[in-house]
């Protein structure tokens, strides 16, 4: 078989699915690995805002990406990990042109997301916990989580505004 003649299998076989996933191109990519401590939260929120900033988003989604980061953040400190100083947060920023993916990691047990009580329902209205996932998956773009067995990952995508 001649290469022009593999070149149209390809095509063929290419433009006949009906999705293709289109591989983006990383800008950037940066890990931070630490300690299940909550003073060291600031100090991710301020990376994520170094980096939408360098990204070129706006003051206001540079807002939402640090409220919706630190969240999860505490949420696998003190959720995921129980607070247990010995167990690490892993935190993984991917830039590329258009948005940011966060990816946050925890060393815990899991837990079911459909298990997580609306928060708007009248009777968790006065509840002092159970609000950070909705608010987070308020404020970013697209919000999942991934089990393994060694810990959950959260996987948070903040799209630049069109301008």
């Amino acid at each position: 078989m001649s290469c022009s003649d593999l070149s149209t299998v390809f095509f063929k076989t290419v433009s006949s699915k009906q999705s293709i996933n289109v591989v983006e191109k990383i800008i950037e990519k940066i890990k931070m690995v630490i300690p299940s401590r909550p003073e060291l939260i600031q100090m991710v929120e301020e990376k994520v805002e170094e980096l939408a900033q360098a990204a070129g988003f706006s003051d206001e989604e540079r807002d939402s990406m640090a409220i919706a980061v630190t969240e999860m953040i505490a949420n696998a400190i003190f959720h995921g990990n129980k607070g247990d100083a010995q167990k690490k947060v892993i935190i993984t920023f991917y830039r590329y042109k258009d948005h940011l993916r966060i990816q946050i990691r925890d060393q815990g047990a899991g837990f079911d997301p459909s298990g997580i009580a609306d928060p708007l329902k009248p009777e968790n209205l006065l509840k002092d916990s159970g609000r950070g996932i909705f608010i987070v998956r308020t404020l970013m773009d697209d919000v999942h989580f991934k089990f393994h067995k060694h810990g959950t990952t959260a996987i948070l995508v903040k799209y630049k505004k069109k301008t």
